[in-house]
Parts: C-alpha cells; structure tokens; sequence
C-alpha cells in the first residue's frame, strides 16, 4: 500500500522570554570559564519527528529476542546489588530519604567523582511528593531564583514575574533522577527504610537499615535484624512528619541528642522558604538536616506546593557536607578560590540563603 511507505513529519516550534539571571555565587567561580546549561524554555526551538516505519531499526512484524537462562538474570541482579552494598557498607555520605530535598542534595554532591554517595529511600519509587504539585494536580511552581537549578538541569518552564512553573512536576524529578543514578559513585537503596542511627561518642556514624516491608511489618512477624551502612556524614531529608516522616530528627530526641521536635507551623509560603534554606545545616555532629524536615525541628512554617526551598536546602546541605569533609564549598569563603567549577552553588539567593 502506497500510504504504508509514506512519512508523516510533524513540526513545531516555539519561543519563550530569555532568562539569563547572572550567577549569585559568580565569586566563586575559577578563572576558567564556566558555561552555565541554559533552559530549553530560553531559546527557540524547533523538532521534526519522522513517524516513518522505515525509521524503525528492528522488525517489528517478526520481533524476537536473543535466548536466556533464567538463572543469568538473578546472578546479574544479585552480584551488583551485592556489590553495591558491599561497596556502601562503609560510605563517605548517606542519604535518608530521596525526595526533592534528598535527591537535590544527592547531585550537588555528586558532581565530585571521589565522593561515595548512597541514598535510603524507604519507597519503591523515590522522588517524594515531587511528582506532582499541589492537591494532586500536575503543575510546580518554583520561586525565583532557584529556577537558575532548573536551567542547570535543563528542565523547560513558564516564566512569569517573580516565578516559574514547569508544566508537570514529574519533569523535574524524572530529570534529576535520571542525571544523578547515572553517575558512577552514586547508589540509590529503594524499597529500604532506614531504622536507626549510628552514634558513636556523640557522633552520628551511619544509619541502621532494613527491607521496608520488613520495618512495616516487626509487629506481625518475630525478630528480624537489620543491616548497617557506616558514613562519614548522614544526610537526613526525612519530610515532615508522617508514616515515615522527620524520622531522623525524631531519633535525635528519643535517644537525647536533641531537646525537642515541636513540629512545623501553619503554611506562609514567604516565610517558609527562606527558612527551610536559611536553617538548613548540621544539628548534630555527623548529620545535616534538609527539606521540610528542618521545619519539623525548628517550628518554621510549611510551604505548601511551591518547590525552590526544597531544591535549595538540598543543594546548601550538600555544600554542608562538603565542608565538613574538608573539601572546597560555596559557604566557605576560605575555600572560595580553589573552589572547582563544578561545584559552583548555582542558585543561592542571598548571603542569608549561603549562611546556617
């Protein structure tokens, strides 16, 4: 038939308003030069799409796969799960909870490859409640300027006035998941709850672990012990207060180490951002505390569905951590000039934003 070897091209294109906010954190650049991801919403564009079957490069009329032994798969799966965890059992930073805190902060750091980096997320599907925006709807707004971290990523956006909104919030996540487990010294540990710290002289030492279903499930069945991973620095980016929620810093109280969680306050969107990034730090020795779970032990105010303080605290704990393994960050002016391009924070606001 004639119309079957026939192409249907579709094309499209479209124009946005630039955005190119310079750098607030330029002073920490080397003297190289450093070419910042721009947004796909900030140029023009244009796509052509062949829907030819010819463009296909397989036979799809007589598709066939290559034979396996089912035992191949298993060994595949087992030997790199064990060796990941073989590799994480004693790791440079652990990472509990792969929200849109976790996961931010799990990139800033993993932009140095000497880094060893695991994230425990007791989900089979990380990302939070980064999947969708508010009361279940589809759109994230992000207040200026942490959209200049979803033009580094290269996630497109509307741009208004003081805001952007990316038109499905699950663009941002599957974009900054899909860049960081791609990167060779970063783990992601799903469907794993972690059950507790480790402390040792007053020092958070890693994090006490276990299958999810497992720590569902320790009322109905007898004893099962967990594992551990021991860490130079735990990251605790827990949420706030739920199921598995701000379990971190509820830890830190039951075992003395802090003297209250009193839980976040009612919703100021204005308010609450700049504190979230502003309070993001280390609240003990060894563990940095992000995301929303910094409301829970400092009583800010909740934000609601707008997302640039949860990629901020995100990216100032990494800087965080970064500094207290003795490398070059961007909240230590001392380390400023050997601070190497790519860990440049990209879209702090103010000194008030860089400063614990």
């Amino acid at each position: 038939m004639a119309a079957a070897s026939m192409a249907a091209t579709a094309t499209f294109s479209t124009t946005t308003k630039p955005h190119n906010p310079p750098s607030l954190f330029s002073s920490f650049h080397s003297s190289k030069p450093v070419s910042k991801p721009s947004s796909l919403a900030a140029r023009p564009f244009s796509v052509s799409a062949s829907l030819s079957a010819s463009s296909v490069a397989y036979n799809l009329s007589n598709f066939k796969f290559e034979p396996i032994k089912e035992s191949i798969v298993s060994r595949e799966m087992t030997r790199r799960y064990m060796t990941d965890m073989i590799t994480h059992a004693d790791t440079d930073v652990v990472i509990i909870g792969a929200g849109s805190a976790g996961l931010s902060c799990a990139y800033e750091l993993s932009k140095n490859p000497d880094i060893k980096i695991a994230i425990v997320e007791q989900s089979v599907s990380p990302g939070g409640g980064a999947w969708l925006g508010g009361q279940l709807f589809s759109a994230m707004v992000v207040r200026k300027p942490a959209n200049l971290f979803l033009d580094e990523l290269g996630v497109e956006y509307d741009e208004k006035d003081t805001y952007v909104v990316v038109k499905h919030a699950a663009l941002f996540t599957s974009t900054i998941m899909s860049k960081l487990l791609a990167r060779p010294n970063v783990k992601l540990f799903n469907a794993v709850a972690a059950e507790d710290l480790i402390v040792k002289n007053g020092r958070v030492g890693g994090v006490v672990t276990n299958w999810a279903l497992v720590s569902m499930n320790h009322d109905t069945q007898s004893c099962m012990d967990p594992n551990v991973m021991e860490a130079k620095v735990v990251v605790s980016s827990c949420g706030h207060d739920g199921p598995f929620g701000a379990t971190g810093v509820k830890r830190l109280k039951s075992i003395g180490m802090i003297d209250s969680v009193p839980g976040m306050k009612a919703l100021d969107m204005n308010a609450a951002e700049d504190a979230i990034v502003r309070l993001t730090r280390e609240i003990v020795p060894g563990m940095v505390v992000t995301g929303m779970e910094v409301a829970e032990i400092d009583g800010a105010c909740r934000m609601g569905p707008t997302f640039g303080a949860m990629m901020m605290s995100g990216q100032k704990a990494a800087h965080v951590v970064l500094g207290l393994l003795g490398l070059p960050n961007a909240l230590d002016g001392a380390s400023a000039g050997n601070l190497h391009p790519e860990l440049v924070l990209t879209s702090a606001g103010t000194n008030e934003f860089a400063q614990a």
